[in-house]
C-alpha cells in the first residue's frame, strides 16, 4: 500500500510540474457590479422605464453575480444577450460567461445561453421569444478557462493516474466484503418517501415531488406532529437561496396536500399565525 502511494504522488508530481496551466483572471467584482447595472439600466431603457430601480447587484461567488430589478419585467433574449456582450467588450472582463434567467417565485431558469471566446463553442438558443412580464433573477457566471503547456504528456499522465486509481479501488473492492446498500426511503402512513428521487410511492403507484416539494416534505417528515414555523421553512427552502418567497410556502403546502390526500391518516395541518405540522399514524 505504500509503495502505491508513493507512485501516485510521483506521477501527480509530474502532472503539476511537467504541465504549466495559465488559467483565466477572477473578474474584478465592482467592476462586475458596475457592468451589470449598465445592463439593467439599458434593459429597462429599451422598455422606455425610466422611473424603476435596479436593484443593489449581489455577488453569489466568485464568478457568479445577480441582477434584480424594483418592478416585474418583459426579458427580450435579442436585446439581453446584446446589453451583456457589449458590457462586458466595453469595461474589458472576461469573455467566457453563461447567463441565466430565472423566476424569482420559483428559482427555475426561464432562459439561458453561454459564450465563448470560440465562437463555435457558443450555445445561444433562438431569440425572439420575450419572455412575459415577471420577476425575474438575471444570474451572470464567468467560466474560467485553463491552457496546458504540454498536452500530451498532461493527457499520458492523467490516463495513468485514472488507471491507478481504478486499479486500486478494484483490488480493493475484491478483497474487502461489502454489503448491498438500499437507497434511504421513510414511511409517511400507506406512502414510502424517498427524498433522493423526489418521488412518493403507494404501493404500486410513483407520485414525483417537485424540488420545493420534497424539500418541505423531508422537513416536516424530520418533525413528525411537531409545528415547523413558517419563519424555519421559508428559510431552509427559500430565503438561503436569495430568492424572494411571498405567497409561495403556501401555495406548495397545497401542492403536497394534494399528493397526499389519498391517505386519510396522514395530514399537514395549518397551525394559524405559527407554521404547519405534519400528523401521521
Amino acid at each position: 500500500m505504500r509503495r502505491r502511494i508513493l507512485f501516485l504522488s510521483f506521477l501527480i508530481g509530474l502532472i503539476t510540474g511537467g504541465c504549466q496551466k495559465k488559467g483565466t483572471p477572477l473578474p474584478n467584482a465592482s467592476q462586475v457590479k458596475v457592468t451589470l447595472r449598465e445592463v439593467g439600466h439599458q434593459v429597462l431603457k429599451s422598455q422606455e422605464d425610466t422611473t424603476s430601480l435596479v436593484l443593489p447587484v449581489k455577488q453569489l461567488s466568485s464568478e457568479a453575480f445577480s441582477l434584480q430589478f424594483e418592478n416585474n419585467l418583459r426579458v427580450d433574449p435579442t436585446i439581453l444577450q446584446n446589453e451583456i456582450e457589449a458590457a462586458i467588450d466595453r469595461n474589458g472582463l472576461p469573455p467566457n460567461y453563461l447567463v441565466e434567467v430565472l423566476s424569482c417565485e420559483t428559482g427555475e431558469v426561464a432562459y439561458s445561453y453561454q459564450r465563448l471566446r470560440d465562437s463555435e463553442k457558443d450555445i445561444v438558443p433562438c431569440g425572439g421569444r420575450i419572455l412575459p412580464s415577471d420577476c425575474y433573477d438575471i444570474q451572470l457566471h464567468f467560466i474560467a478557462t485553463q491552457t496546458t503547456g504540454n498536452e500530451p504528456l498532461f493527457f499520458v499522465l492523467v490516463f495513468l493516474v485514472i488507471a491507478f486509481v481504478v486499479f486500486v479501488f478494484v483490488s480493493r473492492y475484491f478483497t474487502t466484503p461489502h454489503e448491498d446498500h438500499h437507497e434511504e426511503s421513510l414511511e409517511l402512513g400507506r406512502f414510502r418517501f424517498y427524498p433522493e428521487q423526489h418521488k412518493l410511492v403507494k404501493e404500486s403507484e410513483e407520485i414525483p415531488l417537485s424540488n420545493k416539494e420534497c424539500e418541505l416534505l423531508t422537513i416536516l417528515s424530520a418533525n413528525p406532529n411537531q409545528v415547523v414555523t413558517r419563519e424555519e421553512l421559508t428559510k431552509r427552502v427559500w430565503e438561503d437561496n436569495g430568492v424572494i418567497v411571498g405567497r409561495s410556502l403556501d401555495t406548495y403546502i397545497s401542492k403536497l396536500r394534494k399528493k397526499l390526500q389519498s391517505d386519510e391518516g396522514i395530514s399537514i395541518l395549518n397551525v394559524h399565525g405559527v407554521g404547519y405540522k405534519l400528523i401521521h399514524n
